[in-house]
Order: structure tokens, then C-alpha cells, then sequence
């Protein structure tokens, strides 16, 4: 047992929250200091070159990450396409009823503290446009997406649902051979996986530069009074996650038992990131590496965590039923609970299609909402706080995407127990076991 990385992951997620604070409080000095609302702008596009940056490097490591651990995983599964198929089918149960949860709580909530009609800004026409692209999203258009022409071009642009579909294809045909070259490839790959771990860590220590730039923009752009304005309903919103968070963490327990909480502490840093940056990519990396410190082995977390971000956003959801019921009450327009179902089960469809697409929740509910005839211009009323809103959603998603890897590993018997020998290498030393009695 080795205190080094643990003592070096504690380090930087106390930089991390440093930053956030930092980060929070110049923003507001700026904000308050800009001579306008343009220079505001201004500043804050500088501090977004240092948030640019950091995302970058995060994005170049995640199509080699996301290749390794799932081919890795899936050959060492071997050629039999019944454990792929029963670990996708343990994962999907899962997501889906996560989702329903999800979307259950974002309804009860609207419902119950309805934000909407406490709403005393200007309403925008009901016409108005939002410059949201809702009709690039449809089942069909997803369904052909989901493979890829080009895995250069699938890796090129971070597609991760199809850069999951090459590697499984890849796994399997690996997996399938049983010569030398297919056994000397696999360890070639295997040994890619730590060598991605490795470049990660050196990515995360520039993590404090880039949460510290992601919230200084933020709140340079916006100020601290637009939470005033909107102070109930994002309060409401809030208090929702943390029921979302209280559910997906009981469910945890039933499957993992008081472990639970140790992973909740490993996951930190990623949630963290994806809180400040409101990306979900700038967690993956993170969120795969700290999975195997838990003991999750990576054949599991390789495959069921990119799924997940497809699949699996528990925050996104909450979201999606809390903006279109919002928007609705801020209108003044009952919807009926039969109705209020229906839309949750049309998002329950529409959403599994958002991966990858720009501002993703948001164009869900855009492209719902005339569905029920609810005025797509109400989605002005949130753009201006959206990035607050999806800071929290975001950070949910990680949460959800943890505890469900976890819970798979579980039931597949691939969770390494405490006490056996640890798995996987990071900065020179052997990791702990991260799974506590």
C-alpha cells in the first residue's frame, strides 16, 4: 500500500476547489469592475483561451483512451459474444431505469415548487427563435450515426458511441485469433491503456489553470445577479439533484454496500471538473482512471463507461423534464398528468440521441416542445443561466455513470474485493485498493 497517489489526488482536488473559489471571486471583480456588458465579454474571452486549452488536451486523449480499454476488455472477455451481450443488456437495465428515475423527480419537482409561475421576468414570444439546431435530432438520424463510415474520422471528432461499436467489432475479431501476433496485439493494447492513464495524470495537473479560467469566464459574462433573478427556480432545481443524487447513491448501496462512499470520495475530482468546465468530457478520462482505482477491472469500466455517456445522463434528464414543465407554468399552460408522462416518454426516446451534439439538453426540450404545442421561445427564459444549470447536470452525470460502472462490475463478479492485488499503475506507483471494507 502506497500513500503517493492518494496523498497526489488529494493535493489536487484541494487545488481544484481553490480554484473554483478563485475562480468565483474574480469573475465578480471583473464583472463588476467592466465598463460594459462588451468588455465583460472581452475579459472573459481571455480567460476562456486557458479553458480552450485544457479542454483540448482533454479531448486528445480520449478517443486513444476510450479504443484501448474496450478492445483491451473485450479480448480479454475472449471470443464468446455472450458475456459483451449479457454486460450490455446488465447496463442498459440499468440506464433505462435510472433515466425514468430521473425524469420521474424532474416532473415531481416542477410540479411541486413550480418555479415557473413564481416567474416575474418579461415573457419572450412565443415564437421566437433560439438559434438551436432541434431538427438535426431524430431516432433515424441516430440510429445511422451510431456507426461510423470512418473510425479516423469517428476519432477525429471524439464520437464515442462509435468509436465503441469499431472497438467491439476490433475486441471480438481479436479475440477470435489465437496466434502470437493476436496475443502480442493484445498486450500491446493492454499496456496502451496504462501508457493513456499515464498521459492523463499529466493532463490533470493543469486541471486547478483550466477550473479556475472555465469560472472566471462564467461569471465575468454573467455576474452573481442573474442567480438573484433566478434564484427559486435554480434553488429547485438544485434540491432535485441532491434527491437524484440521495436515490442513485441508495442504489448504490443495494449493490455495492457501504463501498459506496469511498467510491463517491474517488470521484470527486471528476466531479469536480465537470461541475467548473460543464463538460462531460473534461471527467471522462478521470472518471475511468479513478473506476479501476475502485476496482472496477477495466474490461468493465473500458466498456459500460462510454456507454453510459450515451445512455446514462441522469442530470440531463432531471433537466430536460424540469426546462419544458418550467416553461410551460412561466406560460401560464396546464398540462394535464397523462400528458406530462407522454412528454417525459418522448425525452426518454429523444435523449439517447444527444450525445455529441452542442448544448444537448437544451436541443432536446427545443425539439419536444412544439410537440406539445409549448412555446419553443420559452427556452430564452433559461439560455442565460443554462451554463449554471448544466454545471449541476453535468456533475450528476459523472455521479450516475460512476455508481452504474460500479454496480455492473458487481453483478459480473469484476469488482477486485478489498485486499486482493491491485490493478492498475499510476505515477510511478502501485495505486491502493480502492475498495474499503
Amino acid at each position: 500500500m502506497h500513500a503517493g497517489p492518494s496523498a497526489s489526488t488529494n493535493k489536487l482536488t484541494n487545488l481544484i476547489m481553490i480554484s473554483l473559489v478563485a475562480g468565483i471571486a474574480v469573475g465578480y471583480a471583473c464583472n463588476r469592475f467592466a465598463a460594459s456588458p462588451e468588455q465583460a465579454k472581452a475579459i472573459a474571452g481571455y480567460f476562456s483561451i486557458v479553458t480552450d486549452i485544457f479542454l483540448r488536451m482533454i479531448k486528445m486523449i480520449i478517443a486513444p483512451l476510450v479504443f484501448a480499454t474496450i478492445v483491451s476488455g473485450i479480448a480479454s472477455l475472449g471470443a464468446s459474444g455472450g458475456a459483451v451481450g449479457r454486460i450490455a443488456a446488465r447496463s442498459m437495465a440499468w440506464f433505462i431505469s435510472a433515466s425514468l428515475i430521473s425524469l420521474g423527480l424532474g416532473m415531481l419537482f416542477a410540479n411541486l415548487f413550480a418555479p415557473g409561475r413564481s416567474l416575474t421576468l418579461p415573457l419572450p414570444s412565443a415564437g421566437a427563435t433560439t438559434n438551436l439546431a432541434a431538427s438535426s435530432l431524430n431516432l433515424k438520424d441516430f440510429i445511422t450515426h451510431v456507426f461510423p463510415t470512418s473510425i479516423v474520422q469517428a476519432m477525429a471528432t471524439n464520437e464515442i458511441l462509435q468509436i465503441l461499436i469499431f472497438s467491439i467489432f476490433f475486441g471480438s475479431a481479436l479475440a477470435a485469433f489465437k496466434n502470437s501476433l493476436a496475443r502480442n496485439t493484445a498486450a500491446l493494447i493492454d499496456e496502451m491503456v496504462h501508457l493513456m492513464l499515464r498521459i492523463t495524470d499529466f493532463v490533470m495537473r493543469f486541471a486547478p489553470l483550466g477550473v479556475f479560467a472555465a469560472i472566471a469566464a462564467v461569471i465575468t459574462t454573467q455576474g452573481i445577479g442573474v442567480l438573484v433573478s433566478y434564484g427559486y427556480f435554480i434553488a429547485s432545481f438544485y434540491l432535485g439533484l441532491a434527491v437524484l443524487w440521495l436515490v442513485l447513491i441508495g442504489a448504490g448501496m443495494v449493490v455495492l454496500g457501504r463501498p459506496v462512499f469511498h467510491l463517491l470520495k474517488l470521484l470527486r475530482q471528476p466531479m469536480l471538473l465537470a461541475f467548473s468546465t460543464a463538460s462531460s468530457e473534461a471527467a471522462f478520462p478521470k472518471t475511468l482512471e479513478q473506476l479501476m482505482r475502485f476496482g472496477v477491472k477495466e474490461r468493465i469500466s473500458g466498456f459500460v463507461l462510454p456507454l453510459g455517456y450515451s445512455f446514462n445522463l441522469d442530470g440531463s434528464m432531471m433537466y430536460q423534464a424540469f426546462a419544458a414543465l418550467f416553461i410551460a407554468q412561466a406560460y401560464g399552460i396546464e398540462m394535464s398528468f397523462a400528458t406530462q408522462a407522454t412528454l417525459l416518454l418522448v425525452m426518454m426516446v429523444t435523449s439517447k440521441g444527444i450525445a455529441g451534439v452542442p448544448r444537448a439538453s437544451l436541443v432536446v426540450v427545443a425539439a419536444t416542445l412544439p410537440m406539445f404545442d409549448l412555446p419553443a421561445g420559452g427556452l430564452l427564459l433559461i439560455l442565460g443561466i443554462d451554463q449554471f444549470l448544466d454545471m449541476g447536470r453535468t456533475m450528476t452525470n459523472v455521479i450516475g455513470n460512476g455508481i452504474a460502472t460500479a454496480a455492473v462490475a458487481k453483478w459480473e463478479n469484476e469488482l477486485v474485493p478489498a485486499g486482493s492485488e491491485p490493478t492498475l499503475a499510476v505515477e510511478g506507483t502501485v495505486t491502493e485498493q480502492a475498495v474499503a471494507a
